[in-house]
């Protein structure tokens, strides 16, 4: 059977101030009228039943997100006791689902994806179930072709087609983390080259056993975890063992290792037929907006005379007037204004910190 597993614990700052701890990116109606998360949950809706779809989450956010998905049983929102990447993550729903059904098939996916139109998304996990019926111990990943060399994204290297397996489902030859841009036009001139997008398919079973031998004492961990789901214990066991679990991602702790010739090459890769975007910052949204005729991309109330290349966003009927200026970010919140350079928008996570650091947590 098979399960949505949604990954919804980060906190979105390069959103800031729009973006907060307690109600961060994906809780937020960035990319339309609807909550990013409560999108990604409608999109495998006709398909995939609430009983089935389970989201992974922190404490902060996980009042918010019972709210945005009251269809989803309680007991499957997981909340983490501490955030320790998407290794830990995945393992925790892992041992969750398979105490409800031991031969379930995971669809991961993050929780702030925009992903379109939804027919050909579920064409391509439908490959996905496919490959793994006749191969169940792929991992499978989707790869979304690039469109331009970026710097902000990982790599897959596809390698031959994978036996007995739909049309563009190839071996995953290599992973390449975020390159320069000189070497993303090298991958992006091969046509071998896809970016990692971030999700997968899998028997639940499988990534265990996946972690049990690249990540055994994380997969100790979990599985002294395991039994007690459902029960009262559930959340001191929780509280125990997964703050000591290895921060890392599912890429370094199992995918690029399993890839290897070593162990097998048990990890796939299909081109995604669908259209894909992060939605990482704020630069993203000239994406996902069009930009007005001086190329500014506005949100809420504006107005500007000889202003060109921003990024706007109001809330609350609130006017924002510029004169003059160009390449900027502009968000206005009821509580806080971020004026920053389109080209050092990075700088917002060191902003994060200097808030932190001065006593303004309470904007966080």
């Amino acid at each position: 059977m098979l399960h949505a597993v949604v990954m919804s614990g980060g906190s979105g700052t390069r959103f800031w101030p729009r973006s907060r701890k307690s109600r961060p990116k994906q809780l937020l109606p960035l990319a339309g009228k609807n909550s990013m998360i409560r999108e990604t949950v409608n999109r495998v809706r006709p398909w995939i039943a609430e009983e089935q779809t389970w989201v992974v989450t922190n404490k902060k956010q996980s009042a918010a997100t019972a709210e945005e998905l009251p269809e989803v049983p309680e007991a499957q929102i997981l909340i983490e006791p501490q955030g320790r990447n998407t290794a830990p993550c995945i393992g925790l729903a892992a041992v969750a689902l398979l105490e409800k059904d031991p031969d379930a098939v995971m669809l991961v996916m993050p929780a702030d994806h925009v992903i379109g139109p939804a027919e050909k998304f579920e064409q391509a996990v439908n490959d996905a179930l496919a490959t793994i019926e006749q191969n169940p111990e792929q991992l499978v990943l989707f790869g979304v072709p690039p469109t331009y060399p970026s710097t902000g994204f990982g790599y897959i290297e596809r390698g031959a087609s994978l036996e007995n397996a739909p049309k563009g489902v190839y071996r995953v030859e290599s992973f390449r983390e975020k390159p320069v841009h000189a070497v993303a036009e090298e991958y992006i001139a091969t046509g071998s080259f896809y970016w990692n997008c971030g999700i997968f398919v899998w028997r639940a079973d499988r990534i265990l056993a996946a972690l049990k031998e690249f990540e055994p004492e994380m997969h100790d961990r979990l599985q002294k975890i395991r039994p007690s789901f459902g029960t009262p214990q559930w959340h001191n066991q929780l509280q125990i063992e997964f703050p000591l679990m290895r921060s890392v991602s599912i890429d370094v702790g199992v995918l690029e290792r399993a890839a290897t010739p070593e162990a097998g090459r048990n990890v796939s890769v299909i081109e995604a037929p669908f259209d894909w975007d992060d939605l990482g910052s704020w630069q993203s949204l000239p994406r996902r907006f069009e930009p007005d005729e001086n190329g500014n991309t506005v949100q809420g109330e504006y107005c500007g005379i000889d202003t060109s290349g921003c990024i706007v966003s109001s809330q609350d009927d609130h006017l924002i007037a510029t004169i003059g200026v160009e390449d900027l970010i502009i968000v206005h919140t009821s509580d806080a204004t971020l004026v920053a350079r389109k080209d050092d928008e990075n700088s917002i996570r060191q902003l994060i910190e200097k808030l932190a650091e001065d006593d303004y947590g309470k904007y966080l």
